[in-house]
């Protein structure tokens, strides 16, 4: 599915292409599942930072089967074995020739849907736990978005570090929230900064906030001292006429606050940190995170949070859906 140019979600074309063989240390995944993020939202604007040229095919990550693979090194994949990737661009297609380096495998008994969830989502909110946060058990962390699709698998890994969760979401997901244990903060009907020092008088030790804009300073004062800030994205990107005007506004202010005199943290999570400067070790540790959200969903500690599925051939459908917001977990796209 292309992005031919700037457009609606309903501008995105099907076309079909010659797939090359595979190379040397490549290999040719055919899609059992992927996603959409906020970055296709983000990218069909022409307003994602690193913006790919159009014509391209949207697709974040993805799970599939290794169906054919080139000579060379195989990074222990093999013909048959369910892979999954993180791609950036590419995975909204039936097949892929993807680099077998970047293969993680996905063990047996985990669907593809599920792992599915956990490839940008699960990264995302494991690092941002333990990775960025470092947070300890009975901490206390605000989660924004808490019932989409980073903020259920975030919600989920906290409470099993035994974590508080302080979450915001919509009306009619509150009830979902405390089920997953956390206490949910309706932003359409509450005072969100108020509510939170309802319930975290002292401040709390992270805020994961994926809205940006002005009320990012209301999350930097939710921090108790010694906490951190972590934004994930700004969605005035979106309405802006240049993408790098507010994201250049976002990462001046928060490294002025980390300058200012006091023992809070602010920090702009970047998922592909690391990847070109030192990509073995970017591998090594993509390899690590997912091997252990792969685990905790074998094992039943992670709940697969799906919104809906849509087919390949609607895939305009889904990215429409998925803008529309108020998700109960992530939009997942599979082959028709």
């Amino acid at each position: 599915m292309v992005l031919p140019a700037v457009g609606e979600p309903e501008s995105l074309q099907s076309r079909t292409r010659r797939l090359e063989p595979p190379a040397p240390g490549q290999a040719v995944v055919r899609m059992e599942a992927t996603g959409v993020s906020f970055a296709e939202q983000s990218m069909r604007r022409g307003k994602y930072y690193n913006q790919p040229e159009f014509p391209f095919v949207p697709g974040y990550d993805l799970v599939g089967t290794v169906e054919e693979l080139g000579a060379g090194p195989r990074a222990g994949v093999r013909v048959g074995q369910r892979v999954a990737a993180l791609t950036k661009i590419g995975g909204w297609a039936e097949r892929v020739v993807l680099d077998t380096a970047d293969l993680v495998p996905v063990p047996d008994g985990v669907s593809a849907t599920a792992a599915e969830t956990v490839i940008v989502n699960g990264l995302t909110a494991w690092r941002v736990l333990h990775r960025t946060a470092k947070v300890s058990r009975g901490d206390t962390i605000v989660v924004f978005a808490a019932a989409g699709g980073v903020g259920s698998v975030l919600v989920q890994l906290a409470v099993h570090a035994g974590v508080r969760v302080i979450g915001t979401t919509g009306p009619k997901q509150q009830e979902r929230l405390r089920a997953m244990g956390a206490t949910p903060i309706d932003y359409r009907s509450e005072d969100v900064p108020a509510r939170v020092r309802e319930l975290a008088p002292d401040g709390v030790a992270a805020v994961v906030d994926n809205v940006g804009g002005p009320g990012i300073s209301d999350s930097w004062r939710m921090l108790a001292p010694g906490g951190i800030l972590i934004s994930l994205s700004d969605l005035t990107i979106i309405d802006a006429p240049h993408p790098m005007v507010p994201f250049l506004r976002l990462y001046l202010r928060l490294q002025l606050w980390n300058a200012l005199p006091n023992r809070r943290r602010a920090t702009f999570f970047d998922i592909w940190a690391g990847h070109r400067r030192h990509p073995e070790r970017f591998r090594a540790e993509l390899r690590e995170d997912l091997g252990r959200l792969f685990g905790l969903l074998a094992d039943g500690t992670l709940v697969a949070a799906v919104d809906r599925e849509y087919p390949l051939s609607q895939v305009g459908a889904a990215l429409r859906h998925a803008e529309g917001g108020g998700l109960a977990g992530k939009v997942i796209i599979v082959p028709d």
